[in-house]
């Protein structure tokens, strides 16, 4: 069993800053990509922003040079640090992880439970 627990969304005015972390436990062998997805009301989930276990990150256009994504593979951790925040950045915020729990199992995709990020104009 594999589990993605989210932390430090919240409430911030336009051109605050806001940092995510996301904590993956359970069973884990190995772990593959990391990253950000947001679903805002009435709108599809985008991604925004991914990393590899090697480090090579992407960015949506729409937070390039403001959100920063980096990850501490020691702690099973990645993090979303958000700077100049704009009110079309609210959303839910959901972390993904590509996981193998086992040597012998195939890569799978899982997902945290979303933390909520509203930017006040």
């Amino acid at each position: 069993q594999v589990q993605l627990v989210e932390s430090g969304g919240g409430l911030v005015q336009a051109g605050g800053s806001l940092t995510l972390s996301c904590a993956a436990s359970g069973s884990i062998f190995v772990i593959n990509t990391m990253g950000w997805y947001r679903q805002a009301p009435g709108k599809q989930r985008e991604l925004v922003a991914g990393i590899t276990s090697f480090g090579t990150t992407n960015y949506a256009d729409s937070v390039k040079g403001r959100f920063t994504i980096s990850r501490d593979n020691a702690k099973n951790t990645v993090y979303l640090q958000m700077n100049s925040l704009k009110p079309e950045d609210t959303a839910v915020y959901y972390c993904n992880a590509n996981i193998r729990s086992t040597w012998a199992a195939p890569h799978r995709d899982y997902w945290g439970q979303g933390t909520q990020v509203i930017v006040s104009s």
